[in-house]
């Protein structure tokens, strides 16, 4: 599956990454609070609320699916439908891991455009301007991560890929902000953190996001 766009060369590229919802696939630390359904929902909810915050950036836009399907989940209509209301293109992760998938992901980003982001489906925090503040950094400096309180980040984006520059990294740990930085640094790659975020993983964490929406403007 791929219905990618056809990219300006002089815009700023965001890719989504998300998986498929299924119930007890997605959002699993969760589900002690709200089960295994509760725990997709949240999921689609989320993924959703990425899109919009990434679409009102105002740069272009595409959304990776963490795998091929032979069959559209029917729980993933209301995603579909998103994507095709703003007209953003689809494609599938390609590699063994995270960092293999997320290199490759921003290694094609910038076979068209000059500079390429991706930020995870569990990252409201990441609103328009934190998004307008990665690119700019991209500026002066090779890679821009966003920490997240974690440990590890909320979005990374790039202005020069190396091969390798994402390996060696024991993803879901707290080290994996400083592992990253450590190993780009070692492929002689730039690099600049902008303020640190938040994600949602844990049961506190979609409290936390819930109190956000309930939020005065």
């Amino acid at each position: 599956m791929s219905d990618v766009r056809q990219a300006n060369p002089d815009c700023e590229l965001v890719i989504q990454f998300a998986k498929w919802p299924e119930a007890g696939r997605v959002k699993t630390r969760l589900m002690p609070l709200l089960g295994a359904e509760g725990a997709m929902n949240a999921h689609l909810e989320l993924t959703a609320q990425v899109l919009d915050n990434l679409v009102a950036s105002g740069r272009q836009v595409q959304f990776w699916w963490d795998r091929e399907r032979p069959e559209v989940p029917a729980e993933a209509a209301p995603i579909l439908s998103k994507l095709q209301d703003y007209g953003v293109g689809q494609g599938v992760q390609q590699g063994a891991d995270l960092g293999l998938r997320m290199t490759s992901a921003l290694a094609e980003g910038l076979q068209r455009y000059p500079r390429a982001m991706i930020v995870g489906s569990d990252c409201p925090s990441v609103d328009p301007a934190y998004v307008a503040a990665a690119f700019r950094a991209l500026t002066d400096h090779d890679v821009v991560l966003g920490p997240s309180d974690d440990g590890g980040y909320v979005l990374i984006g790039v202005r020069r890929v190396v091969p390798g520059m994402l390996e060696g990294i024991a993803w879901g740990t707290p080290e994996v902000l400083e592992r990253t930085c450590e190993r780009l640094a070692g492929c002689g790659l730039s690099v600049h953190l902008l303020e640190p975020r938040w994600d949602v993983d844990e049961p506190g964490d979609w409290q936390r996001y819930l109190a956000l929406l309930q939020s005065p403007a």
